[in-house]
């Protein structure tokens, strides 16, 4: 597998044994798996990539608008706040910088075909990246995934496998099927190594002047973990001056990290019975949830279970004060509220929310919203 020459290896996020790429879990324990970086070779955020541009299956994603919202910051008190706008990704949702590179890994371990459970972005991108790389895909997603997801897995050219029930339906069909096909699913390596790619890029928005607090609309928790990597790597690497705290916001009907974080726990337990209508963040039982964990206690964050009811009245204040976000990204803007509410904030404080999904992914649910209130 052809990598830049910062990237030393995998190593393991729970007994830290070290890997070469290529591998999905630790062989070991398990556990997650993430891209080791060679601190003394980066100089700059091109050294923090894992593929060189010429081996990178890519659709130019990356690259999306940090959004000041004034008004936000007044309502809260503090110095500052950005959302950072991943729905402006090529297929809408911040999976595409996780998919590109995971995409990336099987192409160069010789795929012909990928496949990964997904409440429904995930699968969306995949077939997208898979396309581009001219290789097949196959989504296994709930019956409750959005048409619009569905339709484009197939409009990508991806196969597509809908279970009877939720997302854990899904994630079982997954672990059961014999088919030939190489994983892209939750927790790969590569897939974190997107949320590392975030974390560089939100630095150097801010021209490397790191905020105090980052909050993450968080399912299985990767991208928690990316996010510390990366705040990390570039402190190590004298590129930034600071790792914000990173707080998980959650649906408070299917909250395993939020809940556990706010409890001291190290590790989430899995959710019953989940029953939110954040569709992409209804995962009871997540991939990365105590590496997410462990990062979320490794930069003095925490975590906030918030009320469908105000996901979505917080989606749709958040599109009045700005950019246009969904449901997704609503339960960012609940969370710092919540968060605010116990104090998590000082006065000076830059604080930035993650969209992950284009509000027009959402919309369906938003109109409910407003038309429930007689609009």
């Amino acid at each position: 597998m052809q990598t830049t020459a910062a990237v030393r290896g995998l190593s393991c996020t729970a007994c830290g044994e070290s890997v070469d790429p290529g591998i999905e879990r630790c062989p070991d324990c398990g556990g997650v798996l993430v891209v080791d970086f060679d601190v003394d070779a980066v100089d700059g955020p091109a050294d923090c990539r894992p593929f060189p541009p010429e081996a990178t299956v890519s659709i130019d994603e990356g690259a999306t608008p940090a959004v000041a919202v004034p008004v936000l910051a007044d309502e809260l008190g503090v110095g500052g706040v950005t959302v950072k706008d991943e729905g402006r990704n090529p297929t809408g949702s911040l999976a595409d910088r996780k998919l590109s590179l995971a995409v990336t890994a099987a192409v160069a371990d010789g795929a012909d075909r990928v496949g990964t459970p997904s409440p429904g972005n995930g699968a969306q991108s995949a077939a997208a990246y898979a396309a581009r790389a001219d290789i097949d895909s196959k989504g296994f997603v709930p019956s409750r995934c959005p048409f619009l997801n569905k339709a484009m897995v197939n409009v990508h050219g991806g196969d597509m496998y809908v279970v009877e029930g939720r997302y854990a339906d899904a994630v079982e069909a997954f672990a059961d099927s014999d088919e030939p096909l190489t994983s892209v699913a939750p927790g790969h390596p590569f897939r974190v190594a997107g949320g590392t790619a975030l974390a560089l890029e939100l630095l150097a928005d801010r021209e490397w002047a790191a905020p105090d607090a980052v909050v993450h609309p968080t399912g299985h928790g990767e991208t928690v973990l990316g996010l510390e990597r990366g705040f990390a790597l570039a402190a190590d690497a004298g590129l930034a001056d600071g790792v914000p705290r990173l707080y998980a916001a959650q649906p408070a009907d299917c909250a395993p990290i939020a809940a556990a974080a706010a409890d001291g726990a190290t590790d989430p337990a899995p959710v019953d019975h989940p029953d939110t209508i954040v569709g992409p963040l209804e995962v009871p039982d997540p991939a990365a949830g105590r590496a997410a964990l462990d990062a979320i206690a490794a930069t003095g964050g925490d975590g906030a279970a918030v009320p469908d009811k105000e996901i979505l009245q917080a989606a749709v204040d958040g599109c009045e004060m700005g950019p246009e976000i969904g449901a997704t990204g609503g339960t960012a803007i609940a969370g710092v509220r919540a968060l605010a509410d116990r104090g998590a904030f000082d006065a000076d404080e830059e604080v930035v929310l993650v969209n992950p999904v284009a509000g027009s992914k959402e919309a369906d649910l938003l109109r409910s919203h407003l038309m429930s209130q007689g609009m």
